[in-house]
């Protein structure tokens, strides 16, 4: 309904050019008053539906003007040939815009031909120059299609470009929501299932803690579903993005497992930017997943956040023996060093001469933001 719409203004002003015309001819009882008004119809009332039937429309137009032009019937719709052949050129492949061109072009020179002093300037009823008239619009009104057109595949080009980047963002999201959430819910449940025996309250303190934060995670991995299909979240379920302020609580989640959590995070930067902030949770969160997956015999990690001028440094080290095959070369550190990248940052992962694995991140901070 809304290209029917937008059809009917154009076909409104073409239809009020043409009402001169036909009031000329009907004042002086022209005898051919009825093919006028018919061409002029046939030429206007397509023009509702161009944007649905470009091709469709351009064609039957066409053929009305041929038809027009057998019949020695010039009308002032005939304008409507350029709206056709613009909606052609701006929703069609160029080989189509250009052939459209053309057939519009063979008109302008039946009608050069046929009725010369139309566009003659000097009065001299030369073809050539009324050829020459017709054309330039034909010329023009195919540039200015064929420019729309490709201005509006960038832009969707663009859209889809930026639909890939936030699926991947999101897909990054998930990873280290659902990655740290498991190797903490693991580690709670195979110290449960020690301590069962022993110690029946503290196990099912841990299985209490394994349970939280499994809604936690699903919790989180429905939001960001949510985001992914084009979901709106309900007022009640809507949460900011982790930054510094929320380390406590992902220290005190793996501190339940039972690996002791020492912590070091300076004030943040009045300026540091929102994005800065989530890009230093989720590395600290993914490298205290992995001291939780792969490091073995792990009593102790410390986290170390340190803004300074300009820049912000991560630094988490644990005291665990590294696993046989354990690389720096994990989708893990993959996805830090990606998201480091944003703030012109790098990330290194390795085992540390003072023994364990040593996690060390770097990141620039934009210049308004103060050290």
């Amino acid at each position: 309904m809304r290209q029917v719409a937008a059809g009917v203004a154009p076909a409104v002003v073409v239809a009020a050019v043409t009402v001169p015309q036909l009031s000329y001819h009907a004042t002086h009882a022209d005898p051919r008053l009825g093919a006028y008004v018919l061409f002029s119809v046939l030429l206007v009332v397509p023009l509702v539906w161009r944007r649905r039937f470009p091709l469709g429309t351009f064609a039957f137009a066409a053929t009305v003007a041929l038809a027009q032009w057998v019949a020695d019937v010039r009308v002032a719709a005939d304008l409507v040939l350029l709206i056709y052949l613009y909606t052609v050129a701006s929703r069609c492949r160029a080989r189509v815009a250009i052939a459209a061109a053309g057939v519009v072009g063979v008109g302008a020179l039946l009608a050069a031909v046929r009725w010369p002093e139309t566009g003659s300037w000097a009065g001299t009823g030369s073809w050539t120059e009324t050829f020459l008239l017709l054309s330039g619009p034909v010329v023009t009104v195919l540039l200015l299609g064929v420019n729309a057109r490709q201005r509006r595949d960038a832009l969707r080009a663009a859209v889809e470009q930026a639909a890939v980047a936030e699926r991947t963002r999101i897909a990054a999201e998930m990873h280290d929501v659902i990655a740290h959430s498991l190797a903490v819910m693991v580690t709670l449940s195979e110290g449960a299932a020690r301590k069962q025996a022993k110690d029946p309250q503290r196990a099912g303190d841990a299985m209490r803690q394994v349970a939280e934060t499994g809604r936690q995670a699903l919790t989180e991995t429905r939001r960001l579903l949510g985001i992914v299909h084009g979901e709106r979240e309900e007022e009640g379920n809507r949460r900011p993005q982790p930054g510094l302020a929320q380390l406590g609580d992902l220290f005190e989640r793996v501190r339940s497992t039972g690996l002791t959590v020492e912590s070091a995070v300076t004030a943040v930067p009045s300026g540091m930017p929102p994005g800065a902030e989530l890009t230093v949770y989720r590395i600290v969160q993914e490298a205290l997943t992995n001291t939780l997956k792969h490091a073995t015999a792990a009593r102790r990690v410390s986290v170390a956040v340190t803004p300074g001028p300009g820049s912000v440094t991560v630094d988490v080290h644990d005291d665990g023996t590294p696993a046989p095959g354990r690389t720096d070369a994990g989708h893990g550190l993959a996805g830090m060093r990606e998201r480091a990248t944003v703030y012109a940052g790098t990330v290194t992962a390795g085992p540390d001469p003072r023994g364990g694995w040593r996690v060390h991140a770097d990141l620039a901070l934009p210049a308004e933001a103060p050290g």
